[in-house]
């Protein structure tokens, strides 16, 4: 990817917005679908990978006069794997409950396509202000894409949200929204609304250019 032009806030709310990780570029899906069936879990998985993001995407920024252009990826997991390492002891030490809840997708963020597309793509190609802008935008914006399938998820399949009941104890919940089936489901109607409304919001701006 060559480097980038826009300015600092502009890749920041690109990563919020109009490149938002796991609503336009479709990516880190499989964790999105399998933690996503209770809110808090979407947000813990969503600011552990933004953390790792975050500090991979300013070591990869650092570095990147020393990494080859070609083979360069093998390095970059390295990198991730040292992040995810410590955000998964930091997490079973401060937070042991939701740490087993999250299980193997906590080390996984080592080999998440959000993290290492953005340090390949982006982070090694451009400097440190760009780099941190970008991957805060990115790592704020999957937090935001997994926390909102999983309240999604959790107040149609249980009828609360972040563990508080919301739709009262009258309701009857829908199990097959905290199902895998479900999750699809869910990901597939919330991807499909953003993405109109992300196309209608482009169609109007290139009317109101013309």
């Amino acid at each position: 990817m060559a480097k980038q032009n826009k300015s600092i806030g502009a890749l920041f709310a690109g990563g919020l917005l109009g490149d938002n990780p796991g609503l336009r570029l479709a990516l880190g899906i499989c964790p999105m679908l399998a933690v996503t069936t209770r809110a808090a879990n979407g947000l813990a998985l969503g600011l552990a990978t933004g953390a790792v993001l975050v500090c991979t995407g300013l070591l990869t920024s650092i570095l990147r006069a020393l990494l080859p252009e070609k083979g360069r990826l093998p390095v970059l997991i390295v990198i991730s794997a040292m992040f995810a390492t410590v955000a998964r002891a930091v997490m079973a030490m401060c937070f042991p409950e939701m740490n087993a809840a999250l299980g193997v997708y906590v080390p996984l963020i080592a080999v998440s396509s959000v993290v290492l597309c953005r340090a390949d793509g982006f982070a090694a190609e451009n400097g440190i202000p760009a780099a941190l802008a970008d991957s805060l935008g990115m790592g704020l914006g999957y937090a935001c894409a997994l926390t909102m399938v999983g309240v999604v998820r959790e107040l149609i399949g249980c009828g609360s949200v972040f563990g508080a009941c919301v739709l009262g104890a009258g309701y009857e919940p829908m199990l097959l929204a905290v199902l895998p089936a479900g999750g699809f489901i869910v990901y597939g109607v919330i991807l499909g609304i953003v993405n109109a409304i992300a196309g209608k919001r482009s169609g109007s701006g290139e009317e109101a250019s013309k």
